[in-house]
């Protein structure tokens, strides 16, 4: 016998689950891969993953929208300059999630990189990247969505550049903090 429930909702009802995001891409101008990284098997190989990409940037990098479904998938993105960042996440999925966690990501890279967005900058600076990413999202679950705090955490990991790899400016700015802290004793 079927219940009030099963009548007025039919199977098509989803447990709510902590495993928001399927992946995160970052595509260049061409559609080319500068970043991919997906959180589940729902494109287990290379060659079905790039075929989506190419896919996704066909629907995608002539509209103006933010939000497309696309094989059964929600994508969320954006484009600056030379680059166009996608977050994707199931059907079902809250579509203001999936922008919270876009918009955190292209805040973070916009501070770090110091509002200097382009293809050029992130290649520069791909550790930042990886970093931002997995300080933002982990197995596909939302751990941070104010990029004020991703790039404080970001920076903190890159103080553990040893002295010969850091730059001019990097040295004078720990020099700077360890004489604030000598003289705050």
């Amino acid at each position: 016998m079927l219940t009030v429930d099963q009548i007025t909702f039919p199977l098509t009802r989803q447990e709510p689950s902590l495993y928001t995001v399927k992946a995160v891409l970052i595509l260049d101008n061409d559609g080319d891969r500068l970043y991919a990284k997906y959180y589940d098997d729902t494109y287990p190989t290379v060659k079905e993953q790039k075929a989506f990409e190419k896919n996704i940037f066909n629907k995608t990098h002539r509209t103006d929208s933010e939000i497309a479904l696309l094989e059964g998938l929600t994508v969320v993105y954006k484009s600056n300059i030379d680059l166009f960042f996608y977050v994707i996440g199931s059907s079902h999925e809250n579509e203001l999630m999936l922008m919270a966690v876009l918009n955190c990501l292209f805040d973070s890279l916009s501070q770090m990189l110091r509002k200097n967005v382009e293809r050029r900058a992130l290649l520069e600076n791909m550790e930042g990247l990886f970093l931002a990413v997995d300080e933002i999202v982990d197995g596909g679950v939302i751990l941070e969505s104010d990029p004020q705090q991703v790039v404080h955490r970001v920076a903190l990991r890159g103080d553990d550049v040893p002295l010969t790899e850091q730059t001019v400016t990097q040295v004078l700015q720990s020099a700077k903090e360890q004489i604030k802290w000598s003289l705050l004793r």
